[in-house]
């Protein structure tokens, strides 16, 4: 995929927009790239929030910070990744959405500070107007043919802490991973990390390089297995035939062995189960209480595998240096946390890596032709569009796998729409939901906390395609790549 100049690249601030991207992170810089590529003559912006670029990569600023899953597959299909190492650090990343966004002139299209509140869809008009505030100045409306929400799925200002007992006793610092800075010092000091998710898992090894003590405090364990963090077979490759074709093979390798393994822990979980437990024994010292530690109450996938690259968590703790506690939190004291077991873990610096809170479509409410959207309300089209709203896509990447898979579908599919209308002469699309009996489920079948407290703010899906949520890389590319896009389920018109 190369640059494509055109209407995009001259597009106004008081310009209608074919295209309004909501969102300059991973998602959104890989559909602006993919509509440049694929309707060059569209004309497109993108707003983002925050000054600068780069979503979770720009915010999360926490040592260690790194993906949960290969670059690869988190990577865009159009630009090979070039690191070294496949699990790669938070700063890595963000240069490739930097280099990316700047080799297709993307980086000239994004307008910093603006923070998406309210969008109106006029049928009349066959236009969404959206109301936006501007930091430092007054807000601004914009109006686009196209609404693409790219903003993620989770709150960027508020992550999620429960509410501790006898916080405020404490008298050491207290501090949330999403809001880490970097005058933090962690050298010769005893620190807890509440958590067991793959925030904790990240940062407790790479902090136990300087604290004099870290523990891990989990109510309970996750799933963690150990990936080595260079995949050799993609270096291999690399060397052989080129970072083109290597990134393509090792994608499709990495994604295939994901999907074979989320198989047989959804169709096999006690023998999923053993399997993990049993790498885990193997790198703990003798004796190792992996039972109580290392061992979930739920099934192998209902919440996303931990990983581990080149097993440093293990390493830490076998060296000392890292020691897990599962037990409930009685309350805060002065030096530290009371368990409920009644044993005191001393602290200089608590790190509550307690999870996110959810926020879809950056918090912006919805109204067409007049009346408000619940958002609660709405039934998955396709995993990213949604009954009776027309003209909106919202790009929401996959659970089970990485997120860019599901994002770079979602984007070509954008694309194939737009193609499409152009070429019959239409001006409005918009799924319809003809059958008012369709049982409806849970947006996604997943267990994990964050995605647990805001199910009834969440979107529903169905019982059977196009409405229900895959989350099936290959399901995905035959409907949104390959499959009609006048199925019969969407509507055309104006």
């Amino acid at each position: 995929m190369s640059p494509a100049p055109g209407p995009a690249a001259r597009a106004g601030a008081d310009d209608t927009l074919d295209v309004l991207i909501v969102g300059a992170g991973l998602s959104g810089i890989g559909a602006a790239c993919h509509l440049q590529q694929q309707c060059p003559t569209k004309r497109i912006a993108l707003v983002e929030a925050r000054q600068s670029l780069g979503g979770t990569w720009d915010l999360f600023r926490y040592p260690g910070i790194r993906s949960d899953s290969d670059m690869y597959t988190l990577g865009y299909a159009f630009k090979p990744w070039m690191g070294e190492k496949s699990i790669a650090d938070g700063p890595s990343i963000l240069a490739y959405l930097h280099e990316t966004a700047q080799q297709h002139g993307i980086d000239r299209l994004i307008r910093y500070g603006h923070h998406v509140r309210h969008a109106a869809w006029s049928s009349a008009d066959a236009l969404w107007t959206v109301d936006i505030d501007r930091d430092g100045t007054e807000p601004v409306r914009l109006r686009c043919r196209f609404l693409l929400m790219c903003s993620g799925y989770y709150d960027y200002q508020q992550p999620y802490t429960p509410d501790f007992p006898g916080r405020q006793r404490f008298a050491g610092r207290v501090v949330h991973p999403q809001h880490w800075t970097d005058d933090i010092d962690v050298t010769g000091q005893r620190v807890v990390v509440i958590g067991s998710g793959a925030t904790a898992v990240t940062l407790v090894p790479e902090l136990a390089r300087q604290a004099a003590k870290v523990t891990m405090l989990q109510r309970s364990p996750t799933y963690m297995v150990s990936r080595p963090a260079v995949d050799t077979v993609a270096r291999w490759l690399h060397a052989r035939v080129g970072p083109k074709r290597a990134h393509a093979l090792t994608r499709w390798k990495n994604l295939l062995l994901g999907m074979y393994i989320f198989r047989v822990c959804r169709r096999q979980p006690q023998k999923a189960k053993a399997a993990f437990l049993k790498l885990v024994r193997q790198q703990l010292p003798a004796g190792y209480d992996v039972d109580r530690h290392f061992t979930p109450r739920y099934g192998p996938w209902e919440q996303r595998l931990c990983l581990v690259p080149d097993g440093d968590l293990f390493k830490a703790i076998r060296a000392g240096r890292v020691e897990v506690v599962t037990d409930q939190i009685d309350t805060f004291t002065e030096t530290g946390i009371r368990l409920a077991s009644g044993t005191e873990l001393p602290a200089d610096l608590i790190v509550t890596a307690t999870g996110l809170r959810l926020k879809m479509m950056a918090g912006m409410t919805l109204e067409v032709d007049g009346q408000p959207i619940d958002g609660a309300q709405l039934v998955n089209y396709k995993g990213l569009m949604f009954c009776g709203v027309p003209n909106l896509a919202s790009v929401f990447g996959y659970t089970n796998a990485s997120w860019t898979l599901k994002a770079d579908l979602s984007s070509a599919f954008v694309c194939r729409l737009l193609q499409h209308m152009d070429k019959i002469g239409a001006r409005i699309c918009t799924p319809r939901l003809d059958d008012a009996a369709l049982p409806l489920a849970p947006w996604v079948d997943f267990s994990s906390g964050y995605f647990q407290r805001a199910l009834e703010q969440m979107p529903k899906q169905g019982s059977a395609a196009p409405w229900k949520l895959p989350q099936n890389y290959l399901t995905d590319l035959m409907s949104l790549r390959y499959g009609a896009v006048d199925d019969g389920v969407m509507r055309f018109s104006g």
